[in-house]
């Protein structure tokens, strides 16, 4: 699926280095606009802006950015997000601006939809190995995610593979057909380690031996 550009308007920054503190205190995030052939830009926006619009971008959704004072717009995607390693702040933002007339690569999601049968009814697990997968496209082609229907798996044997994923003539995933995207596993059973019974019997013999001897007796007894 594909989903049409986000929008974000952007401002100069005349504040760099260490001072951009001031910036982050008076609710405004330094970001870094570069790429595309252009010259980079030291730019800024409110954090609360960011916050709302980077979950929704990852880094695979193209964001439209308007810059303050400037015609025209860019195309661009989320290249870096920069936080506090301690509290998450966001601290700054790379943006990388790219020609929407050639192609790009970008790390896709990979999103499982409904409920494994084998699951519920054979007491398995629902695997994922593969979350995320490699796609080439033009920029505004580019999806936002892939949903895959693992209602299908109702027992151990069945499989969603790379090339069970729908896409479209002028996008393309950069990985084998047979590659495994999610499969259902059996529950593990332990099995006792044979004689464990034995032993345990045993064990449990001679504690009650070691009890009996040394058990307390009423004063004066032999």
């Amino acid at each position: 699926m594909t989903t049409e550009a986000l929008i974000l308007k952007l401002s100069p920054r005349s504040v760099i280095g260490k001072k951009v503190k001031t910036l982050r205190r008076q609710g405004v995030a330094p970001v870094h606009l570069y790429g595309g052939g252009a010259e980079s830009l030291s730019l800024q926006v409110e954090t609360g802006v960011l916050r709302r619009i980077l979950p929704r971008a990852g880094y695979n959704v193209p964001i439209t950015v308007e810059i303050e004072g400037q015609k025209g717009e860019s195309i661009c995607f989320v290249r870096q997000v920069q936080r506090h390693p301690v509290s998450e702040e966001l601290l700054h933002v790379d943006f990388l601006r790219v020609d929407v007339a050639k192609t790009i690569q970008a790390e896709v999601p990979i999103i499982l939809d409904g409920e494994a049968p084998a699951v519920p009814n054979l007491g398995g697990t629902l695997l994922q190995p593969m979350a995320t997968v490699m796609v080439e496209s033009l920029p505004l082609d580019m999806p936002a995610s892939f949903h895959i229907d693992v209602t299908m798996l109702n027992d151990f044997e069945k499989a969603v593979r790379i090339g069970d994923i729908q896409v479209a003539d002028n996008v393309t995933i950069l990985r084998e057909p047979e590659e495994m995207i999610a499969r259902v596993a059996p529950p593990r059973i332990e099995e006792e380690p044979e004689g464990k019974e034995e032993e345990e019997l045993e064990l449990a013999e001679g504690e009650e031996a070691v009890a009996e001897e040394g058990g307390v007796t009423e004063a004066g007894a032999e």
